[in-house]
């Protein structure tokens, strides 16, 4: 396989950007090698610089939910485009899309527009600590909630001791006001909470976590950090920036049924375009300037063109139940397919799924929080990766990622899947 071409681009970014990737992950670090610079998509392909095709299952870590390019969302914003780029000034389609997310996501009132992730959930905190008076938050080990500097927290040496900062920049001060908890372990956030008695404004978790790899809530999990929150005043939040409107209509709330005080979300709200948003129970958000006393601005948020990418998803979705149906039936036929070939060629493996997100650990133990995955062959994973790639298959470059996969997905794509993954092992082993 030729990729001349993405290895000169790659000399060249790196020469501009800090290690030639504009995001950490891109650079192949933790699969070694090179990148690939993609050119274009489409439906279930990407592209890439050298003209080398290959069928992914990242869907731009999730947001391309119909596919990449699909003729909806093009439509969409050649349509908007006719009309100017940004305005800074309100419009019809931000009034639209807060409908909209109001009308399918359980718990939320009222809701914010902004333009990613990490400013939601930056905002959902600083809004909570608005609302309850109070200074520190809870996250949990091993979920990740963008680069904001209350999230750059490890844990500490013991289970009710402060965080400690994970990357340079972020202060100490910050870290004070950060508990890190142990994911599926409800004792270990007890144990903070009454350590910290009054004190906790937040309590912010994936509900679904895509960043140590996909890892599902064990039953009754989520319920008891509802009972808790409930029970000491302390606002739930709901990082859905990978699971709304990817589990369910209503997000991973709504499947799983369990209710947050307040919720972020992106990806799929853009169909492609970078757009975020947090939203919540009325007289939280009511909290937010110009209403409350919360400071919260951004010059593009609720950007004409991406709200009229994300109004055309979400329409879509809210419109045809079937797309989640066929996403069940995809991740089943894909899970079983990876089951029959690792138990065949006896291969050390946990997979974990649900819906249409699903991870692979090489690891023959149960993967229920991040000291788990860990625990995965991260060498054997590198090769494995670069092993599906000669098959034509384009994979997340790292251990730790969720793969989420689209209805562009035909049968025959995912038999093609699962012949690679029994190719690549077979080439590795």
């Amino acid at each position: 396989m030729n990729t001349q071409t993405s290895q000169s681009l790659f000399e060249q970014a790196k020469t501009v950007t800090p290690g030639g990737v504009n995001s950490p992950v891109r650079a192949f670090r933790a699969v070694g090698g090179s990148p690939l610079f993609i050119k274009s998509a489409k439906g279930p392909y990407i592209f890439d610089e050298d003209g080398n095709q290959y069928l992914e299952l990242i869907n731009s870590w999730g947001p391309m939910i119909l596919g990449h390019a699909h003729e909806i969302v093009e439509k969409a914003v050649a349509d908007a485009i006719q009309f100017g780029f940004s305005f800074g000034a309100p419009t019809r389609k931000e009034v639209e899309m807060a409908e909209l997310i109001v009308s399918m996501v359980p718990s939320i009132e009222k809701v914010r527009m902004v333009n990613s992730g990490t400013e939601a959930t930056m905002s959902a905190i600083r809004v909570a600590r608005g609302f309850t008076g109070r200074d520190k938050i809870i996250k949990f080990e091993g979920c990740y909630h963008g680069h904001g500097d209350s999230f750059l927290i490890a844990a500490g040496s013991g289970a009710v001791t402060m965080g400690v900062p994970d990357s340079p920049g972020v202060t100490k001060g910050v870290a004070n006001d950060t508990l890190v908890a142990t994911f599926n372990d409800i004792a270990s956030v007890e144990s903070l909470v009454l350590a910290n008695k009054n004190q906790i404004a937040a309590l912010i978790i994936e509900p679904v976590v895509g960043n140590m790899g996909c890892v599902l809530a064990e039953p009754g999990f989520l319920q008891a950090l509802r009972q808790l929150c409930t029970r000491e005043g302390i606002v739930l939040i709901f990082d859905e920036v990978m699971t709304g409107f990817r589990l369910a209509k209503g997000g991973a709330q709504a499947r799983f049924g369990v209710e947050p005080d307040m919720t972020t979300l992106g990806k799929i709200i853009g169909g492609g375009m970078p757009v975020g948003a947090y939203g919540g129970r009325r007289e939280i958000m009511d909290c937010v300037s110009p209403l409350g006393s919360v400071y919260q601005a951004g010059t593009l948020s609720g950007n004409p063109i991406a709200m009229s990418a994300g109004l055309a998803v979400l329409h879509h979705l809210n419109s045809h139940p079937e797309v989640y149906t066929r996403l069940d039936q995809i991740g089943a036929k894909m899970v079983d397919g990876y089951r029959a070939s690792m138990a065949k060629l006896g291969v050390n493996f946990t997979i974990n799924h649900v819906g249409s997100m699903f991870t692979l650990f090489f690891t023959d133990q149960p993967v229920t929080n991040f000291e788990a995955a860990k625990g995965s062959d991260m060498v054997f994973f590198g090769r494995y990766f670069h092993a599906m790639l000669q098959q034509g298959v384009y994979l997340a470059p790292s251990q730790y990622e969720s793969l989420f996969f689209s209805v562009a997905l035909q049968d025959a794509h995912i038999d093609q899947v699962i012949a690679a993954n029994e190719n690549a092992l077979r080439q590795i082993l």
